[in-house]
């Protein structure tokens, strides 16, 4: 009788890890953490100096969160259907550190007005884009490329190719870090907190998916459609404003190129962290995923000494078959 017992508990055991092992696999973002995973491991075969296990993780969590902003902002706007997608990121992040940095002067008490002009700076922007999806009927990655041009053009009047140094204290917390953690990740784990909360507890995050899923069906079933869209758009743009401040503290100054690679960087870690390109389904630990995988993937193929042509065939040879390999696990969902 204690055999028989022993048997079943331990079948029931197997049932349970193989149904837990198939739960897991089946998340899209699953992937991509592994990915990150291989690709640190990789790293560190060649990384010979004491500690570079501890400094590639800490750099991969600092360089990975400023990925993290602007991608939250970014899934938001890929969530509500095909077509959406804020083009204007980058942009929106060098208005909107210029505009603070040169408000501040490198003036230390100035710090709070300079984040709330960096934060109305993205609202402005917001705004822009959404008036013009809205009011003129034009489509979105239209819009918010031709706005990106008019951020630009006002960021190169402003600063007059200079670049706008940071005030002492707030480039020491940018590259600073608490309890062993860049305070850039704090910073962009409190993001990711809030947008899971808005996504999974909040009406709001429930209307966003719904008008993803179907935008007609939402407006009948009662959803504020432009109400949400505006929300997501406005929402996008002052997570970039955001992103563009801690980025221009951190790396020293705002100047006129510093968002560019966050274009396809922000569409790119909502794909590989497993949202769904056709909206209506995201997730905010898979931006964490890809963002440090993106970090990851360049920092080991670096490491190799490998040039610049392979490198970056290589690197968009890997990111597919992490897209493929996760977009297959959610089909069988």
């Amino acid at each position: 009788m204690s055999m028989l017992n022993k048997t079943g508990e331990t079948q029931h055991q197997k049932r349970g890890a193989r149904y837990l092992l198939g739960m897991v696999s089946r998340k899209a973002w699953i992937w991509a953490y592994i990915a990150a995973g291989a690709t640190y491991i990789a790293t560190l075969m060649v990384v010979s100096s004491s500690g570079g296990a501890g400094a590639l993780l800490y750099a991969a969590f600092t360089f990975a969160s400023f990925a993290v902003i602007v991608g939250i902002g970014q899934m938001f706007v890929v969530t509500l259907g095909p077509g959406n997608v804020d083009l204007s990121i980058p942009a929106s992040m060098t208005l909107a550190a210029t505009l603070s940095l040169k408000f501040m002067a490198t003036d230390g008490a100035l710090v709070v007005p300079g984040l709330a002009i960096a934060i109305g700076v993205g609202l402005g922007c917001g705004l822009f884009n959404f008036s013009l999806i809205m009011l003129l009927r034009i489509p979105p990655i239209i819009a918010t490329l031709s706005s990106s041009f008019l951020f630009q053009s006002l960021a190169i009047w402003s600063n007059r190719g200079l670049r706008i140094k940071p005030p002492e204290v707030l480039a020491d917390f940018s590259t600073g870090g608490t309890f062993g953690i860049p305070n850039a990740a704090w910073v962009a784990l409190l993001v990711s907190v809030l947008a899971w909360c808005v996504l999974e507890k909040a009406i709001a995050g429930r209307w966003i998916l719904a008008t993803g899923q179907n935008k007609r069906a939402a407006r009948l079933g009662g959803v504020p459609v432009n109400a949400v869209r505006f929300g997501v758009y406005v929402s996008c743009a002052v997570l970039a404003g955001v992103a563009g401040f801690m980025l221009a503290s951190f790396s020293g100054g705002a100047n006129l190129n510093m968002g560019t690679e966050y274009m396809l960087m922000s569409i790119a870690v909502v794909v590989i962290g497993g949202s769904s390109i056709a909206g209506g389904n995201s997730n905010v630990p898979g931006i964490w995923a890809a963002a440090l995988f993106m970090f990851l993937i360049v920092s080991m193929l670096n490491s190799y000494g490998l040039g610049a042509g392979v490198r970056l065939m290589l690197t968009g040879l890997i990111i597919v078959s992490v897209v493929v390999l996760a977009s297959k696990r959610g089909r069988r969902v």
